[in-house]
């Protein structure tokens, strides 16, 4: 398996973030809601693979710009 290395902003690895927790979460949805076997195998073999992807990404975030870097709300302080 080759490397892709990729540098981003603070602000950038939040919106990547944003979206592969909203992803997970639509996943795990279909597969809770679903009565079609096929799609729950399809849509819970990505979720492994978003899940695998997201852990990793989200304690490095989390080292190097703390746990502000998961809040997503838009609400004004």
């Amino acid at each position: 398996m080759s490397n892709f290395t990729l540098d981003l902003a603070q602000s950038e690895l939040k919106i990547i973030l944003e979206g592969l927790i909203e992803l997970e979460q639509k996943m795990a949805r279909i597969c809770e809601t679903s009565d079609d076997e096929d799609e729950i195998a399809d849509y819970g073999n990505d979720l492994i693979e978003v899940r695998l992807l997201i852990k990793p990404l989200k304690e490095k975030a989390v080292a190097q710009y703390g746990e502000q870097i998961l809040n997503f709300s838009r609400e004004s302080l």
